[in-house]
């Protein structure tokens, strides 16, 4: 299969995805946002706990 050809199934692919925007209804991006930060604060915390001798 060519690059070409490749590329021209991957512009079809992505145009038949376009009706639903991608987005789930449930899914709220400040809470996801917010949460991803918690978790990296989080890690963070715990490798400053582990590395004392800084």
């Amino acid at each position: 299969m060519s690059l070409t050809a490749s590329a021209a199934q991957l512009v079809t692919l992505a145009s038949e995805g376009g009706e639903h925007g991608g987005n789930h209804e449930s899914l709220n991006a400040y809470v996801i946002g917010g949460g991803a930060f918690l978790a990296l604060m989080l890690l963070l915390w715990i490798t400053t706990r582990f590395n004392r001798d800084r």
